[in-house]
């Protein structure tokens, strides 16, 4: 474990030496920081990130241009609208958001008809004393906050894939020492 974390710290380390970001294509794309990181090779999303960085807004709202960039795209197949569906065959969306400076936090988890998760889960963060809202209660908060719905989140290819894990006896499933009951 110890020798695949030590090149994630030196790359970090390294990276905090150049004043230059430079792009996938090779060219120099900024000469500024903060610096946009993905764990994935999710460059739309990294690319949404940082038009909202460059137009100097806050990190936090990097952080949802990035994540709305992929809930759109569906970045892995999994995120957002259409995305992986539930065991009912239904896709919801989760999503959470923290700000590291004031260390407030809001998510959303289990919610239907609203395909904006992240923005929904910083709407949390900044209107309510929660730090979860959860199904309907998520769906009918957001609504209520303005974002679009309600909207079915399936997609042919959601339903297509709970079709085939139907098919297969639900599985593979994520329950540990357990068959679902169907």
């Amino acid at each position: 474990m110890t020798n695949r974390i030590l090149p994630f710290i030196t790359l970090v380390f390294l990276s905090t030496l150049f004043s230059i970001v430079i792009g996938d294509d090779g060219v120099a794309i900024s000469e500024q920081y903060p610096l946009v990181v993905s764990t994935w090779p999710f460059k739309e999303a990294v690319r949404a990130a940082w038009r909202a960085v460059d137009g100097n807004h806050s990190a936090v709202d990097a952080v949802v241009e990035g994540c709305s960039a992929c809930e759109e795209l569906r970045c892995d197949g999994t995120v957002g609208p259409g995305g992986s569906p539930d065991e009912n065959g239904e896709t919801t969306i989760d999503a959470l958001i923290m700000n590291g400076v004031t260390m407030e936090v809001g998510a959303v988890a289990a919610m239907r008809f609203v395909k904006d998760g992240i923005r929904a889960a910083k709407l949390v963060m900044q209107h309510t004393k929660h730090t979860l809202l959860v199904g309907e209660k998520a769906s009918a908060f957001a609504i209520a906050m303005g974002l679009p719905g309600p909207d079915n989140l399936s997609s042919a290819d959601s339903i297509r894939k709970w079709s085939k894990w139907k098919e297969n006896h639900c599985q593979p499933n994520f329950w540990k020492d357990v068959v679902p009951f169907r």
